[in-house]
């Protein structure tokens, strides 16, 4: 949601601040993860809904759960508590992720195949996408078994559609509009 997006933008701005101040980016999204699946629990999820519950508490049990942290992460979770914050977490974890990488100089490739990729494929799939987009990739790998065949990747806002399916659908839209064309 665009409005959680808004929401979340200062939170993961401050995290990242602070982590990059630290040098400790990896640490704080390893905690955002972590505070991102403790969250994600039907227990917590009724005692962050609980409207009887004191922040404090409820901050002390998260704290409780959430692992070993630094005083700096400890005072973030107390902020999303009293601000009620925590249902925008997912969405904080992703944008310190995206500003992280950028930071890196790391591009997010959301790669879909019609089966899995070994070892040595994804290598050289990894390695002509840093050739092409001039950067290093973290490629998150999914199997979609209704492309048929091929890749579909994500980069930011560039799709590139190698599937069987894209080519199918590419090739009935040429066939639809010389369709089209005889017709008139």
């Amino acid at each position: 949601m665009a409005e959680n997006v808004t929401i979340a933008r200062p939170y993961a701005d401050a995290a990242f601040g602070l982590a990059r101040g630290a040098g400790a980016l990896a640490s704080w999204l390893g905690f955002l993860n972590r505070l991102a699946v403790v969250t994600a629990n039907a227990e917590i999820q009724a005692c962050i809904s609980d409207p009887d519950l004191p922040a404090d508490q409820l901050a002390g049990l998260l704290l409780d759960v959430a692992g070993e942290l630094t005083d700096e992460q400890r005072n973030f979770v107390r902020v999303l508590v009293n601000n009620e914050r925590l249902r925008v977490l997912p969405e904080i974890r992703n944008l310190f992720g995206i500003l992280k990488n950028e930071h890196e100089g790391v591009l997010e490739a959301r790669v879909a195949s019609a089966f899995p990729l070994d070892d040595a494929t994804l290598a050289s799939l990894k390695s002509d996408l840093e050739t092409r987009f001039k950067a290093r990739i973290d490629a998150i790998v999914t199997v979609d078994p209704e492309l048929i065949g091929g890749v579909r990747i994500a980069i930011g806002d560039e799709v590139i559609d190698a599937s069987v399916r894209g080519k199918l659908a590419s090739m009935a839209a040429v066939l639809k509009n010389q369709e089209l064309s005889n017709a008139t």
